[in-house]
């Protein structure tokens, strides 16, 4: 893009910008059938304007209709971004269990899926956030969380960490003063389904048996409440 093909933004399109996400977020949050004059009402909007804003957002694939034209539900391109940054709903009752270990545990508890080969970060520790979340999705061989599904599988030369699942049921990763302990999430046959890290100051990832035995406990009870 030229100089001269640049787009500007004029001092009303901030507002009709927030006012078309303020949408997709009323959309999100009543569900598919939510009617115009529901979302009018919900935002406070002109109808003029809902009607006018709806049929932009369809025309884009932001929205569709119901099959009864009545209504309205998410569309094919906000699937798309949901996909990109790996949005994954879990059940109350697994949050229950992340909260739990995380309350007895100084340092990050993450909770990632393994989704048709890709790895997708389901719950993210709020306060203790990952380190490199861009580089895990792009390079995931590079982080024990993205090593798992190989060392599972044996297709890893690091025999080391094969050896360790067998026999202590994670894989340690060191980095510096830095490290992470990783436990495995399956189904009830056994089938790699998620993975559970802690990472944290290097020496508890050495020396603690306590948080590995936290971990793999916290793993198993997620299984059942995920796959």
């Amino acid at each position: 893009m030229t100089a001269g093909d640049a787009v500007s933004i004029t001092a009303r399109q901030p507002a009709a910008i927030h006012s078309a996400l303020s949408m997709l977020e009323a959309v999100a949050a009543m569900g598919a059938g939510v009617t115009a004059r529901q979302l009018a009402d919900r935002l406070g909007m002109p109808r003029a304007t809902t009607y006018r804003l709806l049929n932009l957002l369809v025309q884009d694939e932001y929205l569709v209709r119901t099959p009864d034209l009545t209504g309205f539900a998410l569309g094919t391109k906000v699937a798309l971004l949901a996909g990109s940054i790996g949005v994954e709903r879990i059940p109350r009752a697994a949050r229950d269990v992340l909260e739990r270990t995380r309350a007895s545990a100084r340092g990050g508890i993450h909770l990632v899926l393994y989704r048709d080969d890709r790895l997708v970060v389901a719950d993210e520790d709020p306060d203790f956030p990952l380190s490199n979340r861009q580089g895990l999705q792009q390079e995931p061989t590079r982080y024990a969380l993205g090593l798992l599904p190989l060392v599972v599988r044996g297709e890893t030369a690091a025999g080391d960490l094969v050896s360790e699942l067998r026999s202590q049921g994670v894989i340690r990763a060191r980095d510096g003063q830095r490290g992470c302990l990783v436990a495995p999430i399956t189904d009830a046959s056994g089938t790699l389904a998620g993975a559970l890290s802690y990472s944290g100051p290097r020496r508890q990832i050495d020396s603690s048996d306590s948080i590995a035995l936290s971990l793999i406990a916290a793993a198993r009870e997620l299984g059942p409440l995920l796959t």
